[in-house]
């Protein structure tokens, strides 16, 4: 167990629950990293005042979400784990819901983590793995026709094919989590959005530029493009009062 890190008792009437939070908000933190150990189960059953099934389901939550690796009787305690991106989907979700964020912050958030995954692939990328790119975006052009629902899941895959095109784990893992919650916060207003077709048809065109920076190694001009696209596509829905948040990247 880290040096300073330690639990406050539950007092709720899931108590694993609180267990479960609790352990997701540090891990989140950075304060328990792979690796790490949490107390044994008799030290978590005094640390969080609870008794030990109380514990037992709470770990069993925690293993099920990728999060630990917990084996009955271990003496070192369970072990925390790399993260997933199910899991890191899950750690972002309870990190907005108790900090209360928002579009604003998650927006900036992405802008700045998208653009540098862009700007790392356009100095590391070879041909070959942007020949791969080339045929995610085509993939898109395909998409088309299919109508937006199939437009909108090929460019998950062309920003998913960018960010592995990073060669950094924790930056796949991160926008996969990110992308997920801006998309959950404003999908009701997605849906209603008007002209469609004039929507892909500029995301394709964008695409195409982002693609062409990246084989001129031009990594300054693929953040550039990468944070006016995400601005404009979805800053409309971040409330007037917290728009200087992602202003301020232009």
């Amino acid at each position: 167990m880290p040096k300073g890190v330690s639990f406050a008792p539950v007092r709720t009437v899931r108590a694993y629950e609180g267990i479960v939070r609790q352990v997701e908000e540090r891990i989140a933190a950075g304060d328990l990293r792979p690796g790490d150990r949490l107390p044994s189960e008799r030290e978590l059953t005094t640390q969080f005042d609870v008794s030990r099934s109380t514990v037992r389901e709470a770990l069993r939550v925690l293993e099920s979400s990728g999060l630990i690796r917990s084996r009955p009787g271990d003496p070192l305690g369970p072990q925390v784990i790399a993260s997933t991106a199910s899991a890191m989907r899950k750690l972002f979700a309870r990190v907005v819901d108790s900090r209360r964020l928002g579009v604003a912050e998650l927006l900036q958030f992405r802008m700045i983590i998208e653009s540098a995954a862009g700007s790392v692939a356009a100095r590391m990328a070879s041909p070959s793995e942007l020949d791969e790119l080339e045929q995610a975006l085509a993939g898109m052009r395909d998409a088309v026709a299919d109508g937006y629902e199939a437009f909108s899941a090929a460019d998950v895959r062309f920003h998913e094919h960018v960010a592995r095109l990073s060669g950094n784990e924790l930056l796949v893992l991160c926008l996969d989590a990110v992308r997920s919650m801006v998309l959950d916060l404003i999908s009701t207003k997605l849906a209603e959005a008007p002209d469609r077709e004039a929507l892909m048809e500029r995301t394709l065109a964008h695409h195409r530029r982002v693609l062409d920076a990246m084989r001129a190694g031009e990594a300054d001009e693929v953040t550039r493009l990468t944070r006016e696209e995400l601005h404009r596509y979805y800053a409309e829905y971040v409330p007037e009062a917290r728009r200087s948040m992602v202003d301020v990247l232009l």
